[in-house]
């Protein structure tokens, strides 16, 4: 192991300020903004891949990193920056949950906050630089053809330089619920005492495949509960058949009777039908709403005098739409959008912003610029409809960073990650 080398100045060394430059024109920031968040970056995933070596994951990073090497992000950093290899940065987002997990919206706010960037345009920052970090990661470790021991040895030694190269201004500790930040070092040391070079390799292969296998058996699951519903059908079928010998009523009443068993289970899986309501508003207008649906919810939100605006809490459009794959919203879609600015005039000293979401298929970057149109075009909707500019205070799109269904999962489940939200900034 070469214990000259520094991960934090290597992977300086790949953003360049053309490569910052580039970054900053694709996302609409200022160089030395970007710059900044680029400076916090490089150390806040050096530090995600200490706390997650830390916590019993050596393997866990060797294989990001080794994938991040392969993928050939080192030697096409320009190209990504430019906005291509949109895949790869897909990934980086899914590096950054890996490496923090339900922390990492935090993490980017951090970023976000302590740069003077977008969050926007943190989220699409981090995740086209992770990549690269952990590519220079991962080159090392294939190079010295690090264990998990050494991996972790490796790490111990480098861990002062990384935690000290975050920024004054980025409150990292905070950002994943740390006491302080060297509580991830402690922990690290740890690990590498706690077990030897050959019983951690050995942990570690175990822990892959068992998960593995978990995973494969979940995902076998999903069909096999299915395919066994409808082979007992089909047996029930045959058996009330077979045992009336035959006769064409006796087959007709089992195929009503498995039909009827059918189109019970059908309706008993089906979603209850909503309930239809009547929002009352201050001023005495009445809305037509569904139970639980977005007029019901912002009017009680904005009627509870303990009830505390922040900007975690979201209220989902449920009967929004646009045009695939466009920012044109749907005619029908017109009357809540209505509702919502009679809301805003019963309310007149709430404020609000509006928040764009995709999911996680197609190109990263032009996911996050769809998902910025459509709550723009929400905006200029309510506006026309007469909102107010000061109650309306802007539109913001996150594409698929939080996105919790993966690419490839079904549409129904895809579909609840493509939305449109309201954030209640004063009331």
């Amino acid at each position: 192991m070469r214990m000259s080398f520094n991960l934090i100045d290597a992977a300086k060394s790949l953003m360049s300020s053309d490569i910052v430059n580039r970054a900053s024109s694709l996302l609409g920031e200022t160089h030395a903004n970007t710059q900044q968040a680029m400076n916090g970056i490089i150390p806040t995933v050096f530090a995600g891949v200490l706390n997650k070596a830390g916590s019993g994951d050596a393997q866990g990073v060797i294989n990001l990193a080794k994938e991040a090497a392969g993928s050939g992000v080192l030697g096409n950093l320009g190209g990504i920056m430019s906005g291509g290899a949109s895949t790869l940065v897909s990934r980086g987002g899914d590096m950054l949950r890996s490496l923090f997990g339900d922390r990492s919206g935090n993490v980017v706010s951090a970023i976000a906050n302590s740069s003077g960037i977008k969050e926007s345009s943190a989220t699409t920052l981090m995740g086209m630089a992770t990549p690269a970090v952990m590519g220079v990661l991962g080159k090392h470790i294939t190079d010295n053809n690090l264990s998990t021991g050494g991996l972790l040895s490796f790490l111990n030694n480098q861990k002062d330089h990384i935690l000290g190269a975050l920024p004054s201004g980025l409150n990292l500790a905070s950002a994943l619920g740390l006491g302080s930040l060297a509580s991830i070092g402690t922990r690290l040391s740890g690990a590498l005492s706690s077990a030897g070079t050959g019983v951690r390799e050995a942990a570690g292969r175990v822990t892959h495949m068992a998960e593995t296998s978990a995973a494969s058996a979940a995902s076998g699951m999903r069909w096999l509960l299915p395919l066994l519903l409808i082979i007992l059908v089909i047996g029930l079928i045959w058996y009330f058949v077979k045992g009336c010998n035959g006769s064409q009523r006796a087959e007709s009443a089992a195929m009503d009777t498995a039909a009827a068993r059918v189109d019970t289970a059908a309706r008993a899986m089906a979603p209850p039908p909503r309930e239809s309501m009547n929002v009352k508003l201050p001023d005495g207008t009445e809305l037509q709403a569904f139970r639980g649906g977005i007029e019901d919810r912002l009017v009680t939100f904005l009627s509870d005098p303990n009830s505390v605006p922040s900007k975690d809490t979201w209220f989902d459009f449920d009967n929004l739409n646009f045009n695939t794959g466009s920012s044109e919203i749907t005619p029908e879609s017109e009357r809540q959008v209505q509702a919502i600015v009679a809301i805003l005039h019963a309310f007149p000293k709430c404020k609000i912003k509006i928040g764009g979401y995709t999911d996680r298929t197609g190109d990263s970057v032009a996911n996050m610029k769809l998902s910025q149109s459509r709550a723009d075009a929400v905006v200029a909707d309510l506006r026309k409809d007469g909102a107010s500019n000061t109650q309306v205070e802007g539109a913001e799109g996150y594409g698929s960073q939080f996105a919790k269904a993966a690419a490839d999962a079904p549409d129904e489940e895809r579909q609840k990650d493509r939305r449109i939200s309201i954030s209640v900034r004063s009331k």
